[in-house]
């Protein structure tokens, strides 16, 4: 049965119609599909997965200073009596974000950048804004709005049901990146809720400057939380002109800077070769004492939760992730259970004394035919899944190398590698005048003489005056640019 054509227009306007409330934090009318509960539920849903995916900071007390320094800010919103939850992620991205119902995120990158507590409530406050102003929901709505319109597209163009994955994940991405009024309106809520409890809101300006410098530094290439987050040219002036008109709680302001900078000392900085680290092609995670030889030219990614490998053609993906069995024989057979894929015979050969289970797989997919190797270990009680795949006629080509790389997986024997530290910021205090290069020398740093501007705020080679307290990036294995 065929649709009329005039369907669509007033569906939707009947939606934007009841969709439609007065926001409280923004004072203006706002378009939504979603309750307050469903919300909520959205951000918890999605909380584990953020956790499992990057990781918590393994400091308790401060997940604890920052979660009970975002409730207070949360507090003076209008929207107190959602379900706050702030949270600092294991990640050295210069990052943070929220998710709908109230849960916020700052990552260990971007806390080393901060020069204040000020400057903390500044980007927190404008991640509840995100939150108050319903950014994330309003955007959301929209999206069921515009795959509403895809699907009245779909009953109308049957043939265009192949398709409606790649659309739905396009609008996703397309309605769910804030756009310029909205980063306007979460620093214009940031400065409120600060100023709200007693910090000075000018310093939220000082967060933009450093953002634009770590930007410059990197060539061009943005921080994390400006890929999300556009920066017009003059956010900092808006911000100074919001924090003008402000009324602040306290007088003077609140800064703490000496309050806050303790918070830092110790902390990990950038990349934790702790948890995995590459020379080259090869491999090295420290924690579990192992290693593997990827096959040269590849590009490499360790994360949480894998470590991956591709083909520079892109015609072929290994991927090392941890499994679920009793034994490598166990997952193997369930792993080949799977509807749609076909196995030789399978092994239970050990790769390198290693307890292990190994068979070559086919799979038919939507997107043609699949071959590939996959390799499960019990490596000190652990279970492990190693796998190499890639379409059927270009596997011939890849077999030999992906193989290799799959049985080369073998414990980890060299201190150099095993003892291996991160670097870790130390805040120290200048005990009498002396320039830059001289306390970096004195500290042994001399070779990380940008990172150090670029933490502290510095240019140049300045005097610095007894008292001064800085953040050093000390120890560890360096992989800075000095």
């Amino acid at each position: 049965m065929r649709l009329p054509a005039k369907v669509g227009l007033p569906v939707v306007l009947l939606l934007w119609l009841v969709g439609c409330a007065i926001n409280p934090a923004t004072g203006k009318r706002q378009f939504s599909l979603m309750s307050e509960g469903q919300e909520i539920q959205m951000g918890r849903d999605a909380d584990p997965e953020i956790v499992a995916s990057m990781g918590l900071y393994p400091d308790e007390s401060l997940q604890a200073y920052v979660q009970e320094l975002g409730t207070q800010l949360a507090a003076s919103s209008e929207r107190p009596d959602l379900p706050w939850t702030f949270r600092v992620l294991d990640d050295p991205l210069i990052n943070a974000f929220a998710l709908p119902g109230g849960y916020i995120y700052v990552t260990r990158g971007i806390l080393a950048h901060f020069e204040s507590e000020a400057e903390l409530a500044g980007v927190l406050g404008h991640e509840i804004g995100h939150v108050t102003a319903r950014h994330s929901v309003s955007q959301i709505s929209k999206q069921q709005i515009a795959q509403f319109g895809l699907g009245v597209g779909m009953i109308l163009k049957p043939e265009l049901q192949e398709y409606a994955g790649l659309a739905g994940a396009s609008l996703q991405l397309l309605f769910l990146k804030f756009g310029r009024d909205d980063e306007r309106q979460a620093d214009e809520l940031g400065v409120r809720y600060m100023s709200r409890v007693g910090y000075d809101p000018v310093q939220l300006s000082g967060v933009m400057a450093m953002l634009g410098q770590v930007t410059s530094d990197a060539g061009g290439g943005p921080p994390e939380w400006l890929s999300t987050h556009p920066n017009p040219a003059n956010r900092e002036q808006d911000i100074i002109r919001h924090a003008n008109d402000a009324e602040v709680a306290m007088d003077p302001a609140m800064v703490k800077r000496g309050e806050y900078l303790p918070w830092l000392d110790g902390m990990t900085f950038g990349e934790n070769p702790r948890e995995g680290f590459f020379e080259g092609s090869n491999f090295f995670h420290p924690d579990m004492a192992f290693q593997v030889n990827f096959p040269d030219g590849w590009q490499t990614l360790n994360s949480k939760q894998a470590v991956q490998a591709g083909s520079p053609e892109g015609d072929a993906l290994m991927g090392l992730t941890l499994a679920e069995g009793a034994t490598p024989s166990a997952a193997l057979s369930t792993f080949l259970s799977q509807e749609g894929l076909e196995s030789g015979q399978p092994s239970n050969a050990a790769i390198n004394g290693i307890p292990a289970a190994s068979a070559n797989f086919r799979a038919d997919t939507q997107d043609g035919v699949l071959q590939g190797r996959v390799i499960f270990l019990n490596y000190n009680g652990t279970m492990l899944r190693f796998i190499g795949f890639g379409p059927a006629d270009a596997w011939q080509n890849r077999r030999g190398a992906v193989n290799a790389s799959l049985e080369s997986f073998r414990p980890l024997r060299d201190r150099t590698k095993l003892d291996v530290e991160p670097v870790r910021l130390r805040v120290v205090t200048v005990s009498r005048d002396m320039d830059l290069a001289t306390l970096l020398n004195r500290e042994g740093i001399p070779d990380r003489a940008d990172a150090v501007r670029l933490l502290n705020r510095i240019e140049g080679n300045p005097t610095l005056p007894a008292g001064r307290v800085l953040k050093l990036p000390v120890g560890g294995v360096w992989q800075g640019e000095d």
